[in-house]
């Protein structure tokens, strides 16, 4: 854990910035839990149970868990001294979900003019197609990334994982701290509204300004590039691969003169970047010749040492071992309540003077009602006991 001062210390939210000393709170209920605790593995041990999700645990350190139930007037009083005392509160219920509830925006900001609410769900809060459920990989399918990935003449790919969901994470997270700021000098609260669908679409610029100045619809080409040649993924020894392109003459000269294969770069039909476009099937078993032998991790190398750009692509378990992240500390085990040791992954930045951590493991569901409602809210002992008998809780 860092003993210096952190970046977001004292800043009370309900849902996320743990990870910069900010106090966060995450809300559950035991009639519906985080979908994450019981529908994503794994599971230790391989048995599913409420707080044996690893997926759970990998994306909820840091924070404080506890549990409300906001059908009961009591739970909803409870919501609300929450709203009262944050200074941030995260949300991703349906539009209209949370002013039913009683714990919209216009409401809540009555007694708390200074709250900062993100509300954040596929489509965002208006449009014809605001109130639609869905999942991150769908996302990735309607901004248009699926369509534009796989092999020429075959169907559409679906991304790995909530592609969407990350990225929209990352946006909302700025625009957090952003309106927080402004709320410290104005006094001030702001709402804002995320759509996760239009985030995905930033990273489809290319593909969308090629349309808007000409027409072009981007169509799927495999690990073909429009302006590198080569471009893509090579098998090496052992069932490794390497990754690589080249974006120049100059470049695909190098790469045949490190990989000893000086007849690829006399081959007429590889002159120019033009004629390895058009040949790059022939260029592509060329490569596939010349590498099947090597070890993709020192070729890299060799590579990068060349003036090609390259990497090995890496397998899950090879990112455990990763020098790179080892060095800057990107995995941090911590032990949870029930899962035992876990790896925590930090966010992929660092403050100089406020460094961040993995301040505790994911929390336990309810396992923290005591510290927030008593010690954060300040509820007396008999008030808690009080809400405990209506259920509250639950």
């Amino acid at each position: 854990m860092s003993t210096k001062p952190q970046a977001l210390e004292g800043v009370k939210v309900v849902e996320m910035l743990g990870n910069y000393g900010a106090i966060v709170v995450h809300v559950e209920s035991h009639g519906r839990p985080d979908g994450f605790r019981l529908e994503y593995p794994p599971y230790k041990d391989g048995i599913a149970g409420i707080n044996r999700s690893g997926c759970f645990a990998l994306f909820n350190d840091s924070k404080y868990g506890v549990t409300v139930d906001v059908k009961k007037p009591e739970g909803l009083e409870l919501a609300r001294r929450l709203t009262d005392w944050a200074d941030v509160v995260i949300e991703n219920m349906r539009p209209g979900v949370m002013a039913r509830l009683g714990l919209g925006y216009d409401e809540v900001s009555k007694t708390n003019p200074h709250l900062v609410m993100l509300s954040t769900c596929n489509m965002g809060q208006t449009g014809p197609r605001a109130h639609t459920p869905g999942f991150g990989s769908q996302l990735s399918s309607l901004a248009g990334f699926c369509g534009a990935i796989g092999e020429q003449d075959g169907p559409p790919m679906l991304l790995y994982g909530p592609y969407i969901d990350f990225i929209a994470s990352v946006m909302g997270c700025s625009a957090v701290l952003a309106a927080l700021d402004d709320s410290r000098h104005t006094g001030k609260g702001v709402l804002i509204d995320v759509s996760q669908y239009e985030c995905g679409l930033h990273f489809m610029a290319g593909a969308l300004l090629a349309y808007h100045r000409n027409g072009t619809i981007a169509e799927r080409n495999g690990n073909r590039d429009v302006e590198a040649a080569p471009h893509g993924a090579y098998q090496c020894r052992n069932g490794s691969w390497l990754a690589l392109s080249c974006w120049s003459d100059a470049e695909f000269t190098a790469l045949a003169e490190a990989l000893d294969c000086p007849a690829t770069a006399e081959d007429p039909r590889f002159a120019g970047i033009e004629g390895r476009r058009e040949n790059a099937q022939a260029l592509d078993d060329a490569l596939a010749e010349a590498l099947r032998d090597r070890d993709a991790e020192t070729t890299a190398e060799a590579l990068q040492q060349a003036g090609v750009g390259a990497y090995p692509v890496n397998t899950i378990a090879d990112l455990f071992s990763d020098l790179q992240l080892a060095e800057r500390r990107s995995w941090r085990r911590r032990k949870h309540e029930e899962i035992g040791e876990q790896a925590y992954l930090m966010p992929g930045f660092d403050l100089s003077s406020t460094p961040g951590d993995i301040a505790h493991a994911a929390p336990i569901l309810g396992g923290d009602n005591d510290v927030v409602f008593k010690d954060f809210l300040g509820l007396s002992e008999a008030e808690f006991d009080a809400y405990a008998a209506k259920e509250a809780f639950n």
